[in-house]
């Protein structure tokens, strides 16, 4: 049984800790640090968390093996860095980092210390997703060309919050929704080679970008294209295009095909749907696992950094115009 200590208790840090309200055998939560603790003294005491706002003494605290940390992304470079100087386990909200450079000094250091670390790409952990990379590998699609990705939500209710400020959101809803689909295609097409991006802010009440488009080129060849929309509906939708058909999932439990001699599939799962809670715990899991000595995380540390360095590539080709090198 993994201890951890959460750190940040805004709206996915609580989601994170709801996803084991009905208990694991795993891992469970054991304290809780925040900015401010008042606010979330309620929610932590209905599940006998500790609560405070030092994160130095989780990190002291021989009871706790692990961090979750669900903080703003320019601190989590620094703060992986401490816990695994300090021996824990870090489990990361995605993306790692904002920079190539910061991602890579967060994994060195999870690596020198032999700690795990993890990141929260639940929608890995999702059974359509999983469906979608055995069609690939099945070579049901044939071989690939394309990739397409879509993203949107309506994080307009960010306002005063660290999401709202420009500098923890380059390219618009990137980092809190864009970067699924990144993971997606990573895990589903390889290395991204380059990207060229276009950011625009149309409808946010604050200033940070709400309309993003990219498009990339993967070192394998394949060719692909995110957008990303962060004030409308929900919307999360990744397709593989390949010279014997195509596959898509929808949110986080539907799966279609359609091959090129006709034949096609679809499928539902019960229990996945949004905020995909139960996607959420699987992760979480997956983490305890690989934390206590079992199977390896399932994202390797260089896929984060490579997700984090696209990221980087994709902010600075939408603020130069120009096509960057990943």
């Amino acid at each position: 049984m993994i201890r951890a200590a959460i750190v940040g208790l805004g709206r996915w840090g609580r989601v994170l800790v709801e996803s084991l309200d009905g208990g694991s055998a795993a891992i469970r939560f054991t304290r809780a640090v925040t900015r401010t603790p008042a606010s979330t003294a309620e929610f932590a005491a209905a599940r006998g968390l500790a609560l405070d706002d030092d994160y130095r003494s989780a990190l002291d605290d021989p009871d706790v093996d692990a961090v979750v940390l669900a903080t703003p992304h320019s601190l989590h470079c620094g703060q992986i860095c401490a816990a695994a100087e300090a021996g824990k386990h870090v489990f990361c909200e995605k993306p790692l980092a904002l920079t190539a450079a910061e991602a890579s000094r967060a994994a060195a250091a999870a690596k020198d210390a032999g700690v795990c670390l993890a990141i929260g790409h639940n929608r890995r952990f999702a059974p359509n997703m999983r469906a979608l990379q055995e069609a690939l590998a099945s070579g049901a699609l044939g071989a690939p060309i394309h990739f397409e990705g879509n993203f949107s939500a309506n994080l307009g209710s960010a306002v005063g919050t660290w999401r709202s400020d420009a500098r923890e959101s380059p390219a618009g809803g990137m980092t809190s929704l864009g970067i699924h689909v990144l993971d997606a295609f990573i895990a589903l097409a390889g290395p991204i080679s380059s990207v060229a991006a276009r950011s625009a802010r149309l409808a946010l009440p604050f200033a940070v970008d709400d309309s993003t488009s990219v498009l990339l080129d993967f070192a394998n060849g394949c060719t692909g294209y995110l957008g990303t929309v962060a004030a409308t509906a929900h919307l999360y939708r990744v397709r593989a295009i390949g010279t014997g058909g195509w596959a898509e999932i929808d949110a986080l439990d539907r799966f279609e095909s359609a091959l090129i001699d006709g034949s096609g599939d679809r499928k539902d799962w019960e229990g996945y749907g949004y905020p995909g809670s139960r996607s959420v715990r699987d992760c979480l899991e997956a983490f305890a696992e690989a934390a206590g000595g079992g199977a390896s995380f399932p994202i390797a540390p260089e896929d984060m950094v490579h997700a984090a360095a696209a990221l980087e590539a994709i902010a600075a080709s939408a603020e130069t115009g120009l096509r960057q090198a990943v």
